[in-house]
């Protein structure tokens, strides 16, 4: 998901993607230039305030300063006296290596952003210690069964989702008179040859998650052949989402694929900072290609701070904090009572029938496929 923040973030500074345009590790300084709506109040502390400071570690595109995200947290400062300072390890992955290798003297004290392609590794190497957040056990918070049942034992806490999906340059299919695909099965039609490209799932999170995509729909012993076909109709790899995003696609990078693996959030983040403005998306989202990205946050091992860093857990899945999830992180808030914001409403796509694996299932095989797969596509 970090791809579609990369995206916002890129937008927010002025590098419209209509006029102009993570990877992996999926990106918005949306300060001031998207109105949510004045936050809820700040719930009255259950506990007493604390003096303390902790650290918050996040993968790199998570907004350090100058966002309503930043300014909810300030929010929760004073309403505890818990300073929270912010720790970018770098992508998702990454920030787990470095977390796995620190567990029980962390870097900091509370993670965000480890998803449900890592969270099983995350917990094999003991890097959160288990929490419940308050909102989650007293039933005032409610957070959706299946990604609950991630972390049966609490051992993290889910805060945002999204969709990994095939996304389309509308204009470009319109102008040919040709429909768009469907699903993942089209892609392999010749009348799509040559105009898809994806990330290299060794070095990307939305690439390895199309791939775990495709392993979900043909199965331990048909993904190979899927994508041998793919091969064979021209489909071409980069390393990241950058530059399938901004230097292969159509319409954000003026390249020759009118179809990329990007997220089912990119055409609100295009619509809200499109420059000149305009109130309709130019890019389409193939809702059966789509799998999905879950992340969480957790209270780190061996933290100096675990009451200030379980405070800050609860926090994070409270509505002031996830209102400003969507148009900042371009992700979905976990929490459901959060209204989204109309950009959301009118132009994420969010797929009914998302796919998915156990993240057990992933973590025990990840490695292994990812060799498959680049012995069989990369040669």
């Amino acid at each position: 998901m970090t791809a579609a923040r990369t995206l916002a973030a890129l937008l927010a500074a002025g590098l419209a993607i209509a006029s102009c345009g993570s990877d992996d590790a999926a990106e918005p300084d949306g300060s001031g230039s998207v109105a949510v709506g004045a936050p809820p109040t700040a719930p009255v502390p259950s506990s007493p305030v604390i003096d303390e400071t902790i650290t918050l570690v996040a993968y790199d595109s998570f907004p350090v300063a100058d966002t309503s995200l930043n300014d909810a947290l300030a929010s929760f400062t004073e309403t505890t006296g818990i300073d929270v300072e912010i720790l970018l390890a770098g992508d998702t992955g990454t920030m787990l290596s470095k977390a796995s290798l620190t567990a029980g003297n962390p870097e900091g004290d509370v993670m965000w952003g480890i998803d449900n392609s890592l969270l099983s590794r995350a917990i094999a190497d003991d890097v959160f210690d288990p929490y419940v957040a308050t909102g989650i056990a007293d039933g005032s918070i409610e957070i959706a069964e299946d990604f609950l049942s991630l972390v049966p034992d609490g051992e993290a806490t889910p805060v945002d989702y999204g969709d990994v999906c095939v996304n389309y340059d509308i204009g470009w299919f319109a102008e040919r008179d040709l429909d768009p695909p469907t699903s993942l099965a089209d892609l392999t039609d010749p009348a799509y040859a040559g105009l898809l490209v994806v990330e290299n799932p060794a070095t990307s999170s939305p690439g390895l998650a199309f791939l775990l995509a495709t392993i979900h729909e043909y199965g331990l012993e048909g993904w190979q052949d899927y994508w041998t076909a793919l091969g064979e109709n021209g489909v071409e790899v980069v390393e990241g989402w950058t530059e399938a995003y901004y230097e292969r696609f159509t319409w954000a990078g003026g390249g020759p694929t009118p179809m990329v693996v990007s997220y089912g959030s990119s055409p609100p983040a295009e619509v809200i900072f499109a420059d000149p403005p305009r109130d309709d998306a130019p890019t389409g989202v193939i809702e059966g290609t789509c799998f999905r990205q879950v992340e969480f946050a957790g209270v780190l091992r061996g933290t100096d701070a675990p009451e200030a860093a379980r405070r800050l857990v609860d926090f994070l899945i409270g509505e002031q904090f996830q209102a400003e999830i969507p148009l900042n992180l371009f992700v979905y808030p976990t929490n459901e009572a959060v209204d989204l914001p109309a950009e959301f409403v009118d132009f994420a796509v969010i797929a009914e029938q998302s796919r998915t694996l156990d993240p057990a299932v992933i973590d025990a095989n990840r490695s292994i496929w990812i060799d498959e797969w680049t012995e069989l596509v990369l040669g």
